[in-house]
């Protein structure tokens, strides 16, 4: 499928199709196009040109039967700004033939000590449980989420990685846009990464992931403190390592292409230990999603 505003291409010639009863996790930097591909399956903007079909109909030619039958998470939230958290669950009710008891709900989301709370005076996480409660009323088949965890506390954020499985258990289809990359490998069964309106990858996380290792070995480290690391590779020059290369793709966590083997993972240790660094973490030949996703759309900062 393609949408053009203009000039400007948002969507680029993406074909996909969601398996059934999974969770599908859409990535991509600001602007990469997936908020855009997301409404165009929601059949709130249609495509300049290819075709769409959720759950067999067109959401292009029938927008309602198609929200009929999903859920729609709002990252704005969707609720009037002075109605309660109770009556706000209530009147979602009452647009469906065989909603969730809203009482239940409550429960659920973990709102039930703010069911009397007008909307504008919820947090922002707050807001965002009632968003994902108000998605759930109507028994979906497909629930389109749109950075679910945003402005959530930990807590909050446990609750809806849980909910979501237990979503997958019950054949619920997911479709998850977020940009926290843990939340996309610890959930999804495939991942399709976006750019510019193209596919850069797709795969299981475990696919994209073992994909990129095959370059080589390496070592990743996760310290207490930040770490020199023009002083880490001349001590491992020193050592006996050449040529090995190092990245940090967040403060306090790096990378580093080498061999991992006994006598290079002592060196290594004892190079960081020189600079008085503890080593929280170290693992041998494993990629984050996050690694993989940020040498694909790049490490310079999206306007």
């Amino acid at each position: 499928m393609v949408k053009s505003f203009g000039e400007i291409t948002a969507v680029n010639g993406l074909s996909f199709s969601v398996a059934r009863g999974s969770v599908f996790a859409l990535l991509g930097p600001n602007g990469a196009g997936k908020t855009t591909t997301i409404e165009m399956c929601e059949g709130f903007t249609a495509p300049t040109s290819g075709e769409i079909r959720v759950l067999g109909i067109d959401p292009a030619t029938h927008p309602d039967q198609v929200r009929r039958r999903i859920g729609i998470m709002l990252q704005g939230g969707g609720s009037y700004n002075s109605i309660r958290v109770t009556e706000m669950l209530r009147l979602a009710a009452s647009y469906n033939d065989n909603p969730l008891d809203p009482e239940w709900l409550l429960d659920v989301v973990g709102l039930r000590n703010v069911g009397r709370t007008p909307y504008r005076r919820l947090s922002g996480g707050q807001q965002q449980r009632l968003s994902l409660a108000l998605a759930l009323i109507s028994r979906p088949e497909i629930i389109f989420l749109d950075e679910p965890t945003a402005g959530m506390d930990t807590q909050s954020r446990n609750m809806v990685w849980s909910l979501i499985n237990d979503l997958r258990r019950d054949g619920v289809t997911v479709v998850l846009s977020t940009h926290l990359m843990d939340e996309a490998e610890a959930l999804a069964d495939h991942v399709l990464i976006i750019d510019h309106g193209r596919i850069l990858a797709e795969g299981t996380p475990e696919e994209l992931t073992i994909r990129d290792q095959e370059q080589g070995g390496q070592v990743a480290i996760e310290t207490s403190t930040a770490l020199d690391t023009d002083l880490l590779l001349q001590a491992l020059a020193a050592a006996g390592l050449h040529h090995v290369t190092v990245r940090s793709g967040r403060p306090m966590s790096y990378v580093l292409r080498v061999e991992p083997t006994p006598a290079a993972l002592a060196v290594i240790c004892a190079a960081v230990a020189d600079q008085g660094v503890l080593i929280r973490a170290l693992s041998t030949n494993h990629r984050s999603l996050e690694d993989v996703f940020l040498d694909i759309t790049g490490r310079e900062l999206r306007s």
